[in-house]
């Protein structure tokens, strides 16, 4: 009786989080310094920042939005957020292989090139999440950045 209460309310919840319109929703200032969620743009060495752009001659896409953010600057909560546990953008470990999870808004995205505060729990809209890590060290004249990549890998341009 139990597991099918549980079962029952996982089911609700779920369902629940399906019916949320995410249509209105937009990104607040994710980094100190970039009020305004300046993308970047395309740098001569390491291309562009823009969702779908080649990667490594073509051979793959990029599936993520970046948002320019100064090395070391502060990264903020864009909106009333859980903390869903650590990504990480690499297999090989640099000196920029950190990321946090996180859901809300009815969103699921993952921030990449952040050194989290906390890997769990939940921040109000403006709180800081972490600290953007040092991008210069493993990619010299790129423009700093905060990596946006939603959990099933849609395009989050319409949320900035």
């Amino acid at each position: 009786m139990r597991l099918y209460i549980l079962f029952s309310f996982l089911l609700l919840a779920v369902i629940c989080s399906c019916l949320v319109d995410t249509s209105q929703v937009k990104f607040g200032p994710l980094c100190s310094g970039n009020s305004s969620n300046r993308k970047r743009g395309c740098d001569t060495k390491y291309g562009c920042g823009n969702y779908g752009a080649s990667r490594d001659g073509g051979k793959r896409k990029h599936e993520g939005l970046d948002i320019v953010c100064a090395d070391g600057a502060t990264v903020y909560a864009p909106f009333d957020v859980k903390l869903n546990g650590k990504a990480v953008p690499y297999k090989k470990n640099n000196a920029i292989n950190d990321g946090i999870n996180l859901s809300g808004e009815g969103l699921c995205f993952k921030l990449f090139y952040v050194k989290p505060v906390s890997y769990s729990g939940t921040l109000k809209k403006g709180q800081k999440i972490g600290t953007l890590l040092p991008m210069q060290k493993v990619y010299p004249g790129i423009t700093s950045h905060v990596h946006v990549q939603m959990c099933d890998r849609s395009d989050p341009t319409k949320y900035f």
